[in-house]
């Protein structure tokens, strides 16, 4: 039903300090971002490495969602969202077992599904379920050219393996030269 968790979501009061500091000192890069005018917030991809990834919320204004929740604070995990192939069967397995569930949205072009777990049915902690295609919210900068599934890099006596993730991104790997050649040896075998 969860193909893995997709991010951790932090809501901060200064978008601009947390920003920096997530950029400058942690080296994230920037993906998807849009704004909610309705819920008066701004939502931020920040990638980390291969394969983590935050979101940064920040208020747009009086009003927002999110006052309550920053009220006596700067900054917090907000909600944790866990990727599934299927909403619709994960929303069956919450009925199925009784746990109520909220804010179920498909938005247009079915490129994003979500419903919430409240965090009193989630031992203290707001869930979002969403199907979704994770590159479709990542930098171009840390995923690899549509239709490319792999690249092979050299680095000095080494080689960097980097293969498209069905989570989004890439992973990549550093072989030795004897490494490499080995894998280029199971390859070959296995066809």
């Amino acid at each position: 039903m969860i193909s893995r968790i997709d991010h951790v979501s932090i809501a901060v009061r200064d978008y601009e300090k947390a920003e920096r500091f997530f950029r400058d000192v942690l080296g994230v890069v920037q993906g998807a971002a849009a704004e909610d005018p309705n819920m008066k917030y701004v939502w931020r991809i920040l990638s980390l490495g291969d394969l983590s990834r935050l979101e940064l919320l920040n208020p747009t204004g009086e009003g927002s969602f999110l006052d309550g929740f920053l009220k006596n604070r700067e900054g917090g995990v907000h909600h944790i969202t866990l990727q599934t192939p299927d909403i619709q069967r994960a929303r069956k397995a919450l009925e199925d077992n009784g746990i109520p569930y909220f804010g179920y949205n498909e938005y247009p072009g079915g490129i994003w599904k979500e419903l919430f777990i409240h965090p009193r049915d989630a031992f203290g902690v707001l869930i979002q379920l969403a199907e979704f295609t994770p590159d479709d919210w990542l930098s171009d900068s840390v995923k690899l050219p549509e239709g490319r599934r792999w690249s092979v890099g050299g680095e000095g006596d080494s080689i960097r393996l980097s293969l498209s993730h069905p989570g989004g991104g890439t992973a990549t790997v550093k072989l030795t030269r004897d490494e490499a050649m080995r894998l280029a040896i199971d390859l070959h075998e296995a066809l």
